[in-house]
Protein backbone atom coordinates (compact mmCIF):
# COMPACT_ATOMS: atom_id res chain seq x y z
CA UNK A 1 0.00 0.00 0.00
CA UNK A 2 1.28 3.47 -0.87
CA UNK A 3 0.64 6.54 1.21
CA UNK A 4 0.87 10.16 0.10
CA UNK A 5 0.70 12.77 2.84
CA UNK A 6 -0.01 16.50 2.99
CA UNK A 7 3.03 18.64 3.75
CA UNK A 8 3.56 22.36 4.19
CA UNK A 9 6.16 23.97 1.93
CA UNK A 10 8.45 26.02 4.17
CA UNK A 11 11.31 26.84 1.80
CA UNK A 12 11.96 26.87 -1.94
CA UNK A 13 15.37 25.65 -3.10
CA UNK A 14 17.18 25.71 -6.46
CA UNK A 15 16.65 22.97 -9.04
CA UNK A 16 12.90 22.56 -8.39
CA UNK A 17 13.39 21.41 -4.83
CA UNK A 18 11.83 22.57 -1.60
CA UNK A 19 11.72 21.89 2.11
CA UNK A 20 8.43 20.61 3.53
CA UNK A 21 7.27 20.20 7.10
CA UNK A 22 5.10 17.34 8.33
CA UNK A 23 4.44 17.44 12.06
CA UNK A 24 7.75 19.13 12.79
CA UNK A 25 9.79 16.84 10.55
CA UNK A 26 11.42 18.67 7.66
CA UNK A 27 12.52 17.02 4.44
CA UNK A 28 13.86 18.16 1.09
CA UNK A 29 11.62 17.02 -1.76
CA UNK A 30 11.29 17.56 -5.49
CA UNK A 31 8.73 20.12 -6.66
CA UNK A 32 9.42 19.39 -10.34
CA UNK A 33 6.03 17.75 -10.98
CA UNK A 34 3.89 20.66 -9.72
CA UNK A 35 3.77 24.22 -11.09
CA UNK A 36 3.46 27.48 -9.18
CA UNK A 37 4.36 26.27 -5.68
CA UNK A 38 5.04 28.93 -3.06
CA UNK A 39 6.05 28.94 0.59
CA UNK A 40 3.00 28.17 2.78
CA UNK A 41 1.34 26.01 0.10
CA UNK A 42 0.34 22.48 1.01
CA UNK A 43 1.33 19.67 -1.34
CA UNK A 44 0.70 15.94 -1.43
CA UNK A 45 4.06 14.15 -1.04
CA UNK A 46 4.87 10.61 -2.09
CA UNK A 47 8.39 9.11 -2.12
CA UNK A 48 10.08 12.49 -2.11
CA UNK A 49 7.98 14.16 -4.82
CA UNK A 50 5.19 16.70 -4.56
CA UNK A 51 2.36 15.27 -6.67
CA UNK A 52 -0.14 18.12 -6.47
CA UNK A 53 -1.03 21.28 -4.62
CA UNK A 54 -3.66 20.83 -1.91
CA UNK A 55 -6.22 23.22 -0.45
CA UNK A 56 -5.21 24.34 3.06
CA UNK A 57 -8.51 23.26 4.66
CA UNK A 58 -8.31 19.79 3.12
CA UNK A 59 -4.68 19.42 4.18
CA UNK A 60 -5.48 20.41 7.76
CA UNK A 61 -8.45 18.00 7.91
CA UNK A 62 -6.31 15.14 6.64
CA UNK A 63 -3.48 15.90 9.06
CA UNK A 64 -5.99 16.03 11.94
CA UNK A 65 -7.28 12.57 10.94
CA UNK A 66 -3.73 11.21 10.89
CA UNK A 67 -3.18 12.67 14.39
CA UNK A 68 -6.40 11.00 15.60
CA UNK A 69 -5.28 7.64 14.19
CA UNK A 70 -1.88 7.99 15.84
CA UNK A 71 -3.57 8.56 19.20
CA UNK A 72 -5.63 5.36 19.02
CA UNK A 73 -4.53 2.53 21.33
Amino acid sequence: MCLAIPALVVELLPDSQGVVDVGGVRKIISLALVDNIAVDDYVIVHVGFALQKLDQNEAEKTLALFAEMAALP
